[in-house]
């Protein structure tokens, strides 16, 4: 009998640290504003190619001359591939205009790519 308790408590154990991982990841309204969409102009300065989520940090200059620079999540690498959108289309120092979802703690320079329009008028749509 106590054997069988150790067992069942031991397996108990294993299945709840196996499913810890999924607590951590967060869903798009828990995090972003679906509702409205911010459109930021500025320079592409940075593309983080990794997954879970692809990231892109765009420096945005204000009406004051003030540079603030924003993070913009958006789909994993092989979603991005799927959709036909690759790394080398993103050139870093690059002017783009970008369209997100931003987040919904208004102090956090972030936001969710909707889409990214570039100088020569091409634009790559992320999510609709």
């Amino acid at each position: 009998m106590f054997h069988k308790l150790r067992i069942t408590f031991l397996t108990s154990c294993a299945l709840l640290l196996m499913a810890l991982p999924t607590l951590a990841h967060h869903s798009f309204t828990a995090e972003f504003n679906g509702e409205t969409t911010i459109t930021l102009k500025g320079v592409l300065t940075k593309v983080a190619w990794v997954n879970p989520h692809t990231y892109f940090y765009v420096d945005v200059k204000d009406d004051s001359g003030k540079v603030t620079n924003w993070a913009l999540e958006c789909q994993p690498t092989g979603f991005m591939h799927r959709g036909g959108v690759t790394r080398d289309m993103f050139v870093e120092g690059q002017e783009v205009t970008v369209t997100a979802f931003p987040a919904k703690d208004g102090t956090k320079n972030l936001g969710y790519l909707k889409d990214m329009t570039f100088p020569d008028g091409h634009k790559v749509v992320i999510s609709q």
